[in-house]
């Protein structure tokens, strides 16, 4: 297990990671591509009816917290869940910044 050191672009880091799962839309266009292992704009675009400009906004929020990885196909990018970033924040790493010492990590 890492250990994350309680410094301030350690801070800024979950700031941003926890900003991009703050959004309702946000939260739902993951859950989405989670259940379908991997959308493009286009098809994420018709199951929440939402303007592709907005979408790729909330796209790149999550690309650039870590939530998701995303690979070009032809003209399209499709996105799927990068595990590794949701577990992050999961972590009992990141837990521990906020627990006593004298309690168990």
């Amino acid at each position: 297990m890492v250990e994350l050191l309680p410094t301030t672009d350690t801070f800024k880091l979950y700031e941003k990671k926890f900003k991009a799962l703050s959004d309702h839309k946000r939260l739902e266009i993951m859950h989405l591509i989670q259940k379908h292992q991997s959308l493009c704009v286009c098809d994420l675009a018709e199951h929440i009816a939402m303007p592709q400009s907005k979408l790729s906004y909330h796209l790149k929020q999550l690309l650039d917290a870590g939530f998701l990885n995303v690979e070009k196909k032809g003209t399209w990018n499709y996105y799927s869940i990068r595990n590794e970033g949701v577990n992050e924040v999961l972590s009992p790493a990141l837990c521990c910044l906020f627990r006593n010492e004298d309690s168990a990590c």
